[in-house]
């Protein structure tokens, strides 16, 4: 009897049981490649040009030399869809989901399809008690992106299944000076979202760049399960999306559409 030759009837299988797509996942450290608005650019260019930033994109080429598994696809993804003069809500994170397919390149957010994560579900949580919106089956932000809430995660990549693993590598200079410009640049007031000791960290930065405009600094605890309902400012009930609205509104400035 003639052997069965396996590559002759697996190229007859139905696509369907062919090996999936991979993990969608960043393969090169190409900042020149990735899409940002253009009036970031004065912010990361020069830090792509400094010496932190090329120290940096050599640690991650190592890494990823090494065969790490490295999230997100795009990093600058929140710079890409919210330009600086359309920034309205800035909304800190921490550094992206380290599970296969959840991180998408803005805070808090996982694309379409994805589980949604229990902080995610707990900021939908909120929105309803807040402003009586109904959960939304999606837990892709990116509709809040395209309309002016600026997702910034302040380390930008993470390793697959190790939470912080990119953090103190030099994206933290790049996401104060991007904090920074909002603070600065903005043509009229904004409003931050600062939930957590991580995000309120920054809070300074903002303080020291504003001038002439008064922006809105609103804080609370984190919205993990952890500290949703503790205190000293427990995040569910703290009604932030009806503030923000409010105060945009007392601007002339249109609220996002939660």
């Amino acid at each position: 009897m003639r052997p069965i030759r396996g590559w002759r009837w697996l190229s007859c299988l139905p696509e369907m049981l062919l090996p999936d797509d991979p993990v969608p996942r960043l393969m090169a450290w190409e900042p020149a490649a990735w899409a940002v608005a253009d009036d970031w650019r004065g912010v990361t260019d020069p830090f792509w040009a400094s010496a932190t930033g090329q120290k940096l994109g050599a640690w991650v080429q190592q890494r990823l030399a090494a065969g790490a598994v490295v999230y997100p696809p795009q990093p600058l993804r929140a710079l890409a869809l919210t330009p600086l003069a359309q920034v309205r809500v800035v909304i800190l994170g921490q550094d992206p989901y380290h599970g296969p397919g959840q991180a998408e390149g803005l805070a808090f957010s996982v694309p379409a399809g994805q589980k949604i994560p229990p902080s995610l579900r707990n900021i939908f949580k909120e929105l309803q008690r807040d402003v009586g919106l109904p959960p939304p089956s999606s837990g892709s932000l990116a509709r809040w992106a395209e309309q002016g809430v600026l997702l910034l995660n302040t380390c930008l990549t993470v390793e697959e299944g190790a939470a912080a693993s990119h953090a103190n590598q030099g994206w933290e200079l790049l996401t104060d000076a991007l904090v920074q410009a909002v603070a600065t640049q903005a043509a009229q007031p904004v409003v931050f979202m600062l939930w957590g000791a991580h995000a309120q960290s920054k809070r300074g930065l903002i303080d020291a760049s504003t001038g002439s405009v008064l922006h809105r600094v609103l804080c609370a605890n984190h919205p993990s399960p952890l500290s949703a309902t503790r205190g000293p400012v427990p995040f569910i009930g703290c009604g932030h999306f009806g503030l923000a609205a409010q105060f945009l509104s007392e601007i002339g400035a249109p609220a996002p559409s939660w």
